[in-house]
């Protein structure tokens, strides 16, 4: 048999799969390990996809997407982020992982460098290797309550760093750029003349503090603006399978993003996007439902570990929370989360599935039914 390219033999496993299969695999286990929303979809969406397939609409689409789709996802980034941009910049994309390799494809050759937060999502790191990018980790310190400091990216800027993943509300911290951090990051960028991927995947949840994406303080010049931005249906509205998200663009790359778009998914599937339009312009009662559940199931689970002493940092958006089990990891929180799904039969990803900052703290999803999440994040060993 013919080799596998030399960059595939040492691709990182993702850890969160890993441990989440196993507990799939595991009677009666209270899966706490992937972030999975589990409430019904609205009836109008389900219908918009199935009409589509009704009328045998299942040909091509323009690369792009379609165009009230498009215009859809123009109108809720204008109306939730403050940023005039017209449809031309949407590249409507098969979920966001596609969008975030859509948009290294973009960027970045062969030796360059990305800058990826630590801890950070474990596919910033996965793509830019199989595109033969070198990933180089930010730290994000527990000290300084998981928030990027820009003397700490800026060090490790090199004459090869080419892009800069910014991820707000962040997976898996739960941690939420403010106004004046993201500015400055965009300054940052703009001084080293390097391009932004802003992941914004759980921008529709926030707790008490706003989502500021980073494109409010970029450029509208073609040629000055660097900021592309990620969105995703998959977490605002529970569409995970239909494979549904956006990529925002700078002005002015167009052509550039319909050849590459080409090449990689031609177009994303006619159900999905007729689906897609009909949860961004319809009733929206399935976010503002998710939002209150997330929030209490947050404020549920702080509780329980706040009772067994245990360290966590609060978070300010997305639904997951950081917690610190270090007093029974021993050192190796991978290993320790499979010995406590065998015994205690309850699953966590673990924190080094994110960069080595993460070792000994694990992420707990807070997407499923209340009760289950209590009685998951009880069976935890209290903190002496």
């Amino acid at each position: 048999m013919p080799e596998l390219a030399a960059h595939i033999h040492d691709f990182p496993v993702n850890q969160i799969r890993e441990i989440t299969e196993a507990a799939w695999g595991t009677p009666g286990a209270i899966v706490l390990s992937i972030g999975e929303p589990g409430f019904e979809l609205p009836r109008h969406v389900l219908e918009a996809g199935m009409a589509c397939l009704d009328r045998d609409e299942t040909n091509y689409t323009p690369n792009a997407g379609i165009t009230a789709l498009r215009e859809a996802f123009a109108a809720r980034f204008r109306e939730h982020n403050g940023v005039e941009i017209g449809a031309e910049r949407v590249y409507v994309v098969d979920g966001a992982q596609q969008g975030l390799h859509f948009a290294m494809s973009l960027l970045l050759s062969p030796g360059d460098e990305i800058l990826i937060p630590n801890p950070g999502y474990p596919t910033f790191a996965m793509t830019s290797q199989l595109l033969h990018a070198k990933p180089v980790r930010y730290p994000l310190y527990p000290e300084h309550d998981f928030q990027p400091r820009i003397e700490d990216i800026e060090a490790l800027i090199t004459p090869q760093s080419r892009v800069l993943i910014l991820n707000s509300p962040s997976n898996p911290l739960g941690a939420v750029l403010g106004g004046d951090l993201t500015r400055g990051l965009v300054d940052l960028a703009r001084r080293h003349d390097l391009w932004i991927i802003s992941d914004e995947c759980y921008e529709a949840f926030t707790y008490d503090v706003p989502h500021v994406s980073p494109a409010r303080f970029d450029s509208d010049v073609p040629g000055e603006a660097r900021v592309f931005t990620s969105l995703t249906l998959s977490k605002t509205y529970g569409l995970t399978g239909l494979r549904i998200g956006a990529l925002v663009c700078p002005p002015g790359l167009e052509r550039k993003m319909n050849n590459v778009m080409e090449s990689i998914v031609s177009c994303v599937a006619s159900p999905s996007q007729y689906a897609a339009i009909a949860a961004l312009t319809g009733p929206q009662d399935y976010v503002s439902h998710a939002h209150a559940h997330y929030r209490s199931n947050r404020d549920a689970a702080s509780a329980v570990l706040a009772s067994k002493g245990i360290p966590f940092l609060s978070a300010q958006g997305a639904f997951y929370l950081w917690a610190d089990v270090s007093h029974v990891s021993g050192g190796d929180v991978r290993s320790w989360v499979r010995t406590f799904l065998a015994d205690a039969g309850v699953s966590f990803a673990p924190g080094t599935a994110f960069g080595s900052i993460g070792e000994g703290w694990i992420r707990i999803a807070l997407c499923g039914a209340q009760a289950e999440l209590v009685e998951g994040v009880g069976r935890l060993p209290s903190r002496g």
